[in-house]
């Protein structure tokens, strides 16, 4: 901590617009369901109907997020977030940045490595058993093993971005009281 005071019941910071909140939420549960899912592939019985089942959904959620994490990047680039309030020092900014960073990125290249491993084994990724997405690179085993080694490998440095991610946001509703929970919360008009 930075040794200075904190203010309780600080003005209240400007909320995230209704898009960014709902897909804030929306990758959230996603993030928690995919997540779940790969605890349950990594329990199932192998050459069952029930572990294909399971791989289906795990592969199919992991596009969603995706696709969702580049409609919010998207909708960031032309609605930036509210501005951080002025009390936060200035490696608290520099490190919820950070995080943010860090979730969006992993949030991105791991649904494209869980592709990028099933693709260079020569498969097609199905989408909810609705559509297929072909193989877009070349059949190469070595690629393959090394996408799925980095998509297990970040599954950990997921957990450690959300961990923190969750820790700072209850710090600041729960001991701080500044606000910066609440803008991300559903319900507040933004501004």
């Amino acid at each position: 901590m930075s040794g200075r005071v904190r203010q309780h019941a600080a003005a209240p910071s400007a909320a995230y617009d209704q898009v960014a909140r709902a897909l804030h939420w929306l990758v959230a549960v996603l993030a928690v369901v995919v997540v779940s899912l790969g605890w349950a592939i990594a329990e199932a019985p192998r050459n069952t109907d029930s572990r294909a089942l399971l791989v289906l959904l795990h592969g199919s959620v992991g596009l969603a997020i995706l696709a969702l994490m580049v409609l919010r990047g998207g909708w960031r680039l032309f609605h930036p977030p509210p501005p951080l309030p002025a009390s936060l020092a200035r490696i608290e900014a520099l490190l919820a940045h950070a995080n943010h960073l860090g979730l969006y990125l992993i949030l991105v290249l791991m649904p494209l490595a869980g592709y990028l491993s099933i693709a260079a084994a020569g498969q097609s990724v199905g989408f909810f058993g609705i559509a297929a997405i072909p193989p877009l690179v070349p059949e190469n085993e070595r690629l393959s093993q090394l996408a799925i080694a980095l998509h297990l490998a970040g599954q950990f440095l997921l957990y450690a971005l959300v961990a923190m991610h969750i820790a700072a946001a209850l710090v600041h509703a729960i001991l701080w009281r500044n606000g910066i929970l609440e803008r991300m919360l559903p319900g507040r008009r933004p501004g």
